[in-house]
């Protein structure tokens, strides 16, 4: 059965010269390599305030000074959502920070002399940290969830394992490939995961052998022809979207009934901090989850692979088809290293998930 090429919408042309600008800055974005996805959040957030600009009569980039800039912040301050909750202030900075590099591409091109937004200052930015991390035995409890005997069950769980076991990020998971699967080395090949690097993750006995029953049973009645190989997919034999791998994931969750609520990221976040608790240290996480560097000011430190798997496999709770339950001595909670990690976690859900 032939997949369905689906019909996209022809782009509505530029009516005035602040959305022409924004194209031209997006397709400079494209030849500069940056991913699709990056180019689509910079696009609503860009978008978001042209429609803002629009509503005060405001189309030239001339007319956009520093006090309109400033203005359009205080209405990001003072908004509010459906549910009537403000936005977050790393929200109200990812908005923003687009705004700040679409003008001053702007200027380097001479479209506008002097830069608006340079001297525009962004909300302060804490390190709060998730509350809702799962526990090992929480974890345990939400990968018993899906029904196994059920094909789509079956894809749940590898999905599950496979987040947990690896800490991928949502957007790598679902481009992962069947080629990229290297069961007999314990290693899962990430192409072009965030900033498009390629890397190896280590990925535990026990989710390769929920991965390996999957493809060998699941797999076979859910793909359809032409098959691009990619490991997870829909009833429809399609590659999942972000917002329904993001459902299907939080549904699970939700069953377990835990009094959490979370999905792919919570994961992640859960895997990284019970590997750290489990004595891991922070380095081998940092590689692990594909982090270059844990702060700005810090040197990346470079770990090889067969190290980073012997880590994974003395460390993380589900490493083992059988793993040992025997209390290990946690690491400082104190450490600012590990602090500096879960806040890049944190920084990082809400750029995959901004509210």
């Amino acid at each position: 059965m032939a997949r369905v090429a689906k019909q996209r919408k022809p782009e509505a042309k530029p009516e005035t010269a602040l959305e022409w600008l924004m194209n031209e800055h997006l397709n400079a974005l494209r030849v500069k390599s940056y991913s699709e996805y990056t180019v689509r959040n910079r696009l609503v957030h860009i978008r978001s305030f042209i429609a803002w600009a629009k509503q005060r009569g405001l189309a030239e980039p001339l007319e956009v000074t520093r006090p309109v800039l400033e203005s359009y912040q205080r209405y990001l301050f003072y908004y509010r959502k459906k549910n009537g909750e403000p936005l977050s202030f790393r929200s109200q900075h990812a908005r923003l920070v687009p705004l700040r590099v679409w003008f001053k591409w702007m200027t380097r091109q001479n479209h506008i002399l002097h830069n608006p937004a340079s001297e525009v200052d962004l909300p302060r930015l804490g390190r709060t940290l998730p509350k809702n991390v799962f526990s090992a035995q929480e974890m345990e409890l939400i990968l018993l969830q899906p029904e196994i005997g059920d094909p789509i069950g079956l894809r749940d769980r590898a999905i599950l394992e496979t987040l947990y076991s690896t800490g991928l990020r949502r957007l790598e998971i679902i481009n992962l490939k069947l080629y990229g699967l290297q069961f007999d080395r314990g290693l899962i090949v990430v192409r072009e995961g965030k900033g498009r690097k390629d890397r190896y993750v280590p990925i535990g006995e026990r989710a390769v052998a929920w991965l390996e029953k999957y493809i060998r049973e699941a797999r076979p009645q859910i793909a359809i022809e032409p098959d691009d190989l990619t490991v997870f997919l829909t009833a429809q034999g399609e590659p999942f979207s972000r917002d329904h791998l993001t459902f299907v994931v939080r549904q699970h969750i939700a069953n377990a009934k835990l009094g959490k609520s979370g999905a792919c990221h919570l994961i992640r976040h859960s895997m990284a901090t019970l590997m750290h608790e489990n004595g891991a240290d922070i380095r081998y996480i940092q590689q692990l989850l594909g982090h270059e560097d844990i702060k700005p000011t810090q040197i990346y430190t470079h770990v090889a692979i067969r190290t980073l798997q012997q880590v994974h496999a003395a460390t993380h709770p589900a490493a083992k088809l059988d793993p040992a339950h025997a209390p290990k001595e946690s690491a400082s909670p104190d450490d600012p290293a590990a602090a500096e990690l879960l806040a890049a976690l944190h920084a990082e859900a809400h750029e995959e998930d901004p509210e």
